[in-house]
């Protein structure tokens, strides 16, 4: 059985029994799960971490779910990298990149959603769905097809042909809707009560499925020697996968994997097209208020953000930032990831690249610091938005003149 033992109301604090529930039904706040960290401290050693699987499910005490039975493709323990080029060219000495490119689908949200549908499995749900900007729904269509679940995704209408592919081709029903992802989760979130026994991860078992980000914590702690980073940087869409890992390092300390409560400075990225909360922090307001998205990097653009007000506290609790970069910026960003540690990011990592050298350049992020820059996704997924500056650099006839003439000219 899970270590998880109630839900709790981040607003009023009020209580409920582990179970499907969206919201508070007294204040409407989100709801997260509480543990019983002295249960988890005599369950779980590092030592212990060691022998589990080499996946998030290595730390299965952490999570709000029983592990026998769960949907598992192999999510997590992914690559930390450690960047020497791309430190050199930011002015970073320690910088380390922790590459969730290398999940089954693609991107973190086979973390969230192992969990979402281990849960949904768990409480007897039929059907699994989801509102998405193309990552989840790609996630969701792969994991339900592996629990032999039918799925539905519901994505805005102009997505990327790579991701709609990519959820297609797990047999999910893939619904376009016009507008953008605010408008598909709004329409989730009232299908929810048309389909009880619909499992949306991302609405009805909300609270169980952002608790799979915390992993992203407890591996890079792991990796890193059991012990925390002083700054990362993550981009910011819903702004929940931010406070999740913020939460997962001080969880770490509570069960005794660390020695002590870590101080780990967290800064967020978004794209300026979509940017609520950097514009929030910039100006300091205690509020974020909703945009409509416009950039290239639609996998984090999201206008009204449900947890970006808990995002903002945690870069202004803990002496962070959050910064925004242009879409030029978010293809630079790319590019330079790629040509210095040979990892090919979507543009939602062109944002946390290009945000970290804006955050560097302004000494935010500071040259000594141990900072971990995570990329959420495979760059496979938007290969469109290098569309016109990708090809061929020359042309030549098939003969060994002209391959020497080019080599020559290069030199």
């Amino acid at each position: 059985m899970p270590y998880a033992t109630a839900l709790r109301c981040r607003e009023c604090a009020r209580t409920y029994p582990l179970s499907p529930i969206a919201v508070c039904e007294w204040c409407f706040g989100p709801l997260e799960p509480t543990y019983d960290y002295a249960g988890i401290t005599a369950a779980l050693s590092r030592a212990e971490v060691a022998t589990g699987p080499p996946s998030m499910w290595r730390y299965a005490p952490l999570l709000p779910v029983a592990a026998e039975g769960r949907i598992d493709l192999g999510a997590g323990f992914t690559p930390l990298v450690r960047a020497e080029r791309l430190g050199a060219a930011l002015g970073l000495e320690r910088l380390w990149v922790k590459n969730d490119t290398v999940n089954p689908t693609g991107s973190f949200k086979d973390r969230v959603v192992s969990v979402a549908l281990t849960a949904a499995r768990q409480f007897g749900y039929a059907v699994a769905a989801c509102a998405s900007t193309g990552n989840l729904a790609n996630s969701v269509a792969a994991h339900a097809a592996a629990a032999g679940m039918p799925a539905y995704v519901l994505v805005p209408a102009d997505l990327e042909p790579a991701k709609l592919a990519a959820s297609a081709v797990y047999g999910a029903t893939l619904v376009a809707v016009e507008g953008t992802y605010d408008d598909v989760n709004r329409l989730s979130a009232e299908l929810v009560d048309c389909h009880p026994d619909w499992a949306f991860v991302n609405v009805n078992l909300r609270a169980f499925y952002a608790e799979g980000s915390r992993t992203l914590a407890f591996e890079v702690a792991e990796q890193l020697g059991w012990r925390a980073p002083d700054h990362v940087v993550v981009p910011v869409g819903s702004g929940s996968q931010l406070t999740r890992i913020h939460r997962g390092f001080a969880e770490l300390a509570a069960v005794s994997l660390l020695e002590e409560v870590p101080k780990v400075r967290v800064s967020g990225a978004q794209a300026a097209g979509c940017a609520p909360v950097a514009q929030a922090f910039a100006s300091g307001a205690a509020h974020v208020r909703p945009v409509r998205p416009s950039t290239i990097a639609r996998s984090i653009a999201i206008g009204n953000p449900a947890d970006g007000g808990y995002a903002l506290d945690v870069v202004r609790e803990t002496g962070g930032a959050v910064a925004s970069v242009s879409d030029e910026e978010i293809v630079a960003g790319i590019r330079l990831l790629a040509r210095t540690e040979g990892i090919f990011a979507e543009t939602a990592g062109g944002v946390t690249i290009a945000t970290l050298a804006k955050l560097a350049a302004a000494g935010v992020v500071e040259a000594d610091e141990l900072v971990v820059a995570y990329v959420t996704g495979n760059g496979l997924k938007t290969v469109d938005a290098l569309a016109g500056s990708s090809g061929p650099m020359v042309t030549i006839p098939p003969r060994l003149d002209a391959f020497a003439e080019l080599v020559g000219e290069a030199r």
